[in-house]
């Protein structure tokens, strides 16, 4: 079966750990072993994974340094993050596949993702990313750098920046080449690098933005053709009004369901909802199923015998 599996942050930097290069090792060698055992059962696998806490890391790294070197745009930050992380999880699973006597190609790529430059999300940013500043500093930064920054739920003040939708994953036909040729590639982290056409479409341009990462995975699992998108959380089903008394956990929905409980504010728009949207899309756009669990079901939900199943 072909499957794309999109890793969440928690597969790469625990809410626990400080960040460091040995911690997200050890965090990405767990996950790999994991996605080896898919591969043991003649699953052909893509990945695709976060970087928030990634990119914040390199924001705040840009903002102490930035008088003695000249700071990075977000566009860059990404592309940054992008190789890093690829580069754990390619060396992390070729190991891996060595220890179990597999062997196979493994290739990341660093991925532009298209965006509209009128896209609505430019005169509305909502997406909180990098440090916390104090009230003082967070004017100097508006007035200097012209950035829309936010008091984030009383914890200090944040800068806000668009999430547009994504549109096109520009490497889109290289990646489905390496796929169909038996290759397992990593790509589109974080959603994709955002960019837009300018001169009439013949050129492109980084933009001060993110996107989702799960937006981007459904993007992406379309392009590839696969089966089934495999979206791995920190939480093994899907949960109705999740954390309170009467919390229900799911084992299937439909197209229709999705967008009705997405209507009603069941899944709210930082956490469960861009994964039912992602999952949503997927399947409307031709995909067979999308599942939603956690990392160590993964091999259970693609049996239904864990997990959250969506279809059409």
């Amino acid at each position: 079966m072909k499957i794309l599996v999109a890793l969440g942050g928690n597969a790469i930097l625990q809410h626990k750990d400080t960040g460091t290069a040995e911690e997200q090792f050890t965090n990405v060698r767990t996950t790999c072993k994991q996605l080896v055992q898919l591969m043991l059962q003649e699953h052909h696998i893509a990945v695709t994974h976060g970087n928030g806490p990634q990119v914040g890391d390199i924001l705040l790294k840009n903002e102490i340094a930035k008088n003695t070197l000249p700071p990075m745009p977000l566009d860059i930050c990404g592309a940054e993050s992008q190789g890093m992380i690829g580069y754990m999880m390619q060396q992390s699973l070729d190991n891996e596949l060595k220890s179990v006597g597999m062997d196979k190609g493994i290739v990341t790529l660093l991925t532009q993702t298209l965006v509209d430059a009128a896209d609505p999300a430019f005169e509305n940013p909502s997406k909180p990313i990098g440090p916390f500043y104090s009230a003082m500093e967070a004017s100097k930064l508006r007035q200097e750098k012209g950035w829309t920054i936010i008091n984030d739920s009383g914890r200090g003040y944040r800068r806000v920046v668009p999430s547009p939708n994504p549109m096109e994953i520009i490497e889109g036909k290289i990646i489905r080449s390496l796929f169909d040729a038996g290759f397992v590639v990593i790509s589109t982290g974080g959603g994709g690098i955002p960019v837009v056409r300018r001169n009439d479409g013949r050129i492109l341009k980084g933009v001060e933005a993110v996107i989702d990462k799960d937006l981007g995975a459904a993007l992406l699992a379309s392009n590839l053709g696969v089966e089934v998108l495999l979206i791995l959380t920190d939480v093994d089903k899907v949960s109705l009004n999740f954390g309170k008394p009467n919390q229900e956990a799911l084992d299937k929905l439909t197209n229709a369901e999705c967008k009705r409980y997405i209507s009603e504010g069941q899944f709210p728009p930082g956490s469960m909802g861009p994964k039912i949207e992602a999952a949503r899309r997927f399947v409307e756009a031709g995909g067979k199923k999308a599942i939603i669990t956690s990392l160590n079901h993964a091999l259970d939900a693609l049996g239904e015998r864990n997990g959250t199943t969506i279809t059409r």
